[in-house]
């Protein structure tokens, strides 16, 4: 499905049926540009229709789009562009660096299916939010602007997005573009790119797993998600991470605790999915929750984070964990592991997590994990019943040995 919507989507520019709208924003703080964008997108959906049939709607971001809720970011806050356009649908990237260069680490797009003139005979309705993806340009150089002539193409869960006449910078000096930093299809092909933006091939050795259980726990941090002014979504935990960094050219396991006092929550809210964003400096970590027969788990976790030469995501897609039914909240106050990647693990603590149908803002009630369930009360049920049959059986066995006795004595 992907390929082929990827396929319709180039095809369809190719003949030029396409409109090539392009919109141009500013986010300002203190009268200071700290992020510039100037691009043009094409979006292609799949949706489902109300005779239970497939369909593929294409429509371009216009020119004139809204800016709320960007930000130039903050100390351990990272910088944030949101794109609002047409009726409810949102277009968002945020931003990460380290003390050479910047990327756009988290890229999500959330489409209306509400909205008639795009979605008329769509079977659901409301927000629906694409998984997202951290790919979205190579590192740049600070005090560099992105630009990309070319088409580049991402494609996530029932949607292909299309961009081309890019310019982008972040983190900008002095409000005022930098030296363009163009990408790889820009470039003629007897022109090398830059060595120091190769991308890093992994290395072929083994990766050491962990060794050592790192001592201290990390403090459990409150977190909330916004649908317009109404909270939608509800999360507490302790999060560490265990990675394998590259430290002076080895890779050496490292524990990172997720300070809550620095880190800021985001996300979306949708009818079948939502995603919690939490951003700790450089370190962004994303948890997608689906709905699923009238039930709610974690489907996806998205870790951005600082790897000694550069910005690393990892992903796992393919998760079926945190599940409790719509409406109630999921509780587990044991520390869990999950799996990110082979170099990467979550570890979490004392969970508590609502992403759909809350309670006037507040938690409905806790579905606790089977880790949580206090089974010491059946050991001395278990005991009980043990001596219950071995009396039992004893008092069989003298009763068939008294039998017995009977039957000698009266053959005699």
């Amino acid at each position: 499905m992907e390929r082929c919507l990827c396929y319709v989507t180039l095809c369809l520019l190719g003949l030029g049926l396409l409109e090539t709208n392009a919109f141009e924003v500013e986010i300002k703080e203190a009268n200071r540009t700290c992020i510039f964008a100037k691009l043009s997108i094409n979006f292609t959906v799949e949706y489902e229709t109300t005779n239970n049939s497939s369909k593929n709607v294409t429509f371009t971001a216009p020119e004139k789009v809204t800016t709320e809720g960007s930000s130039c970011g903050q100390s351990g806050v990272a910088p944030l562009l949101n794109v609002h356009f047409g009726n409810g649908h949102l277009w968002s990237l945020n931003f990460t660096k380290n003390d050479k260069e910047y990327r756009g680490s988290v890229l999500s797009f959330t489409y209306n299916l509400s909205d008639s003139a795009l979605f008329p005979d769509a079977k659901e309705k409301g927000l629906v939010i694409a998984p997202t993806n951290t790919s979205f340009f190579v590192p740049v150089p600070l005090n560099s602007s992105y630009k990309c002539l070319h088409d580049d193409t991402v494609t996530t869960q029932k949607v292909v997005q299309l961009y081309w006449n890019v310019t982008l910078q972040a983190y900008m000096d002095n409000s005022t573009l930098g030296k363009d930093f163009h990408c790889s299809a820009d470039i003629p092909s007897t022109t090398q790119s830059p060595t120091t933006h190769n991308a890093t091939i992994p290395s072929t050795t083994t990766t050491p797993q962990p060794t050592t259980k790192p001592v201290d726990k990390p403090s459990v941090g409150n977190y909330s998600v916004l649908n317009g002014t109404e909270t939608c979504l509800l999360a507490s935990m302790g999060l560490q991470l265990n990675a394998s960094l590259l430290v002076e050219g080895k890779n050496v396991w490292t524990a990172l605790n997720i300070d809550p006092s620095n880190t800021n929550s985001s996300g979306n809210c949708g009818n079948e999915t939502a995603l919690l964003r939490l951003t700790n400096g450089t370190t962004v970590v994303e948890f997608l929750f689906f709905i699923k027969n009238k039930n709610f788990h974690l489907q996806e976790v998205n870790v951005t984070l600082f790897n000694g030469s550069g910005i690393s995501s990892k992903t796992n897609f393919n998760l079926s964990l945190w599940e409790a039914s719509l409406g109630n909240s999921y509780l587990c106050r044991k520390e869990q592991l999950i799996t990110v990647s082979e170099d990467l693990y979550l570890n979490t603590f004392d969970v508590r997590v609502q992403p759909f149908n809350l309670h006037n803002g507040t938690y409905g009630t806790a579905e606790e994990c089977f880790a949580d369930s206090d089974l010491s009360f059946l050991i001395p049920i278990a005991v009980g019943a043990v001596l219950v049959f071995l009396i039992i059986l004893v008092f069989i066995s003298y009763l068939i040995g008294r039998r017995k006795s009977r039957t000698g004595y009266q053959s005699v």
